[in-house]
């Protein structure tokens, strides 16, 4: 049972609930991590408000914060007068911050965007995902923020949507990496969770390290080089 480690570079590893791929004595198994926390409680650039009675979409419960939707647009602006224009208020909102509209799509599942769905049965705006122009002048270090960083900041909000529709929709995963050993004892190698999407190279580049590393540092296995 030789240990080609070329062979090793070019391993492809099925990524899915419980899906297994082996190489050599080795069995990798990938599966989705069920129990991963929110990206959320991460350190995110943006603030996630939402309004839904049914599920937990962000970090700040509009329902609870807000009397009504509108009331977020005067905070926003920094519009003490719930008496004044609305319109005037959500474009002084939109001078100060990178606004970003939040759509869910709620059919066998959720999911979530930035840009709506074709359904509209089935989907709507939910909710706003919004950065601050004084939060973006100290992540810059800029006195002012130009339309290429306002650019710059609306894509790391869409990442950060992103991110949590891997979550909701548990497109999270995880690996464990056994090895046969010449009695037909498994043996551990590794394991390791929380890897974001089906097609994070990340995961697949730490399970081969794992298995190079076992080869190469242990006797019998360098042995089957």
């Amino acid at each position: 049972m030789k240990h080609n480690l070329e062979e090793l570079k070019a391993l492809h590893v099925e990524v899915g609930y419980d899906e297994t791929t082996t190489f050599g004595n080795y069995t990798i198994t990938v599966a989705n991590d069920s129990d991963v926390e929110s990206p959320r409680e991460w350190d995110n650039l943006g603030t996630m408000v939402y309004w839904h009675r049914g599920y937990t979409l962000g970090d700040v419960d509009g329902l609870k914060e807000y009397s009504d939707p509108d009331m977020f647009w005067y905070d926003l602006a920094g519009i003490e007068d719930t008496d004044s224009d609305l319109d005037k208020a959500i474009e002084l909102a939109n001078k100060r911050n990178v606004i970003l509209p939040l759509y869910l799509y709620d059919h066998s599942g959720i999911t979530m965007r930035t840009s709506s769905f074709s359904c509209q049965w089935d989907s709507g705006q939910v909710g706003w995902i919004y950065v601050s122009y004084e939060r973006l002048r100290k992540e810059y270090d800029r006195k002012r923020i130009s339309a290429k960083q306002r650019a710059l900041a609306e894509k790391y909000l869409t990442g950060e949507v992103e991110t949590f529709d891997q979550f909701i929709t548990n497109d999270v995963y995880g690996f464990n990496v056994e090895r046969n050993d010449e009695d037909g004892d498994e043996v551990h190698i590794d394991s390791c969770w929380g890897f974001y999407g089906y097609d994070d190279p990340y995961m697949v580049s730490v399970i081969k390290d794992a298995i190079q590393y076992d080869i190469e540092h242990t006797p019998q296995q360098l042995a089957l080089l």
